[in-house]
């Protein structure tokens, strides 16, 4: 195989992964001309075609699909022994993407690589905040940030960060002119504020648990978000009830401007973790940052309640 070939291989590999030239073009820093003619000199010399290619769309055929299993790990291993020349440089050095929730990337991971790169300035981080659960071996992301119980078991999963729950919360007001909360079946004689589910686009039914029961509640209101901090706003406003994760209300809660209702039926749950494929050798970069994430572990279980750095 000649130089050509490789370098023939390395574009129909971000092809694959982009199924759209313009784009693939634009990681590539070349035109989509370039991109287009690349491939089909590699379909010519393979005899078979590996793109089906329409107006609309793009999508890889059963060969194209057979050279993309070949093609994927050699280069990430390549990828990977180059990472580790970075070991002999005297800082280390390299690239890491991460995919996370917007509450994850701002209270976990954002407070540790701020820290991170000002030991290690020759480090990049890529954070990509996206609520939905993202494939991160498709969209060549070194990792991802989840909840615990979201995370596929093919995957290694580290702990960065405690138990978290979920609990109701209402501003004073409309506490005081509205009907006595004792049980989550109470919640249906109130205004709740919903959150749209940006994987699904159902809305988040609200999720109790008390004395080995579990509950689930559907509950309406005049105000729906895909966005957690609007929904916390609305609350304090007084506008309705909000399921909100604790430690983003503890500011509220402290101030009084919202009050937490149904305490018991709150129960904690696995908090995040930082997961990736086992099959894949980091670089030291990546390294870095996922013992600084482990450390901060240890402090997060220090205090009574826990607080995003």
């Amino acid at each position: 195989m000649d130089r050509s070939e490789l370098g023939d291989l390395a574009v129909f590999l971000v092809v694959a992964q982009e199924l759209n030239f313009t784009r693939a073009a634009a990681r590539l820093s070349t035109s989509q001309s370039s991109v287009s003619q690349t491939i089909r000199r590699l379909e010519a010399r393979l005899g078979v075609r590996l793109l089906a290619r329409t107006t609309r769309r793009m999508a890889t055929t059963e060969a194209g699909e057979r050279l993309l299993e070949t093609v994927r790990p050699a280069f990430g291993n390549i990828e990977a022994k180059l990472s580790e020349l970075s070991e002999m440089r005297q800082k280390p050095a390299g690239s890491v993407r991460i995919t996370a929730s917007k509450h994850a990337a701002e209270g976990i991971l954002w407070p540790t690589v701020s820290r991170l790169l000002l030991e290690y300035p020759d480090i990049k981080v890529e954070i990509s905040s996206d609520s939905a659960l993202t494939d991160i071996v498709t969209d060549r992301f070194d990792a991802g940030v989840r909840l615990g119980e979201q995370i596929d078991r093919d995957m290694i999963a580290v702990r960065i960060g405690p138990d978290l729950r979920m609990i109701v919360v209402g501003s004073p007001s409309y506490l005081a002119r509205s009907p006595a909360i004792t049980r989550p079946h109470d919640l249906t004689r109130h205004a709740c504020i919903n959150v749209r589910l940006p994987s699904s686009g159902a809305l988040y039914v609200w999720e109790f648990h008390h004395q080995g029961r579990d509950l689930n509640v559907r509950v309406d209101g005049p105000l729906t978000f895909n966005n957690m901090r609007m929904v916390q706003q609305a609350a304090v406003e007084g506008f309705g009830l909000a399921f909100i994760s604790e430690d983003v209300a503890q500011e509220q809660l402290r101030s009084g401007e919202l009050v937490q209702v149904l305490d018991e039926w709150c129960p904690f749950f696995s908090g995040y973790h930082l997961y990736f494929p086992s099959r894949r050798q980091q670089s030291p970069a990546f390294t870095l940052l996922v013992e600084a994430l482990r450390k901060n572990v240890d402090a997060s279980f220090s205090g009574a309640k826990w607080r995003p750095a």
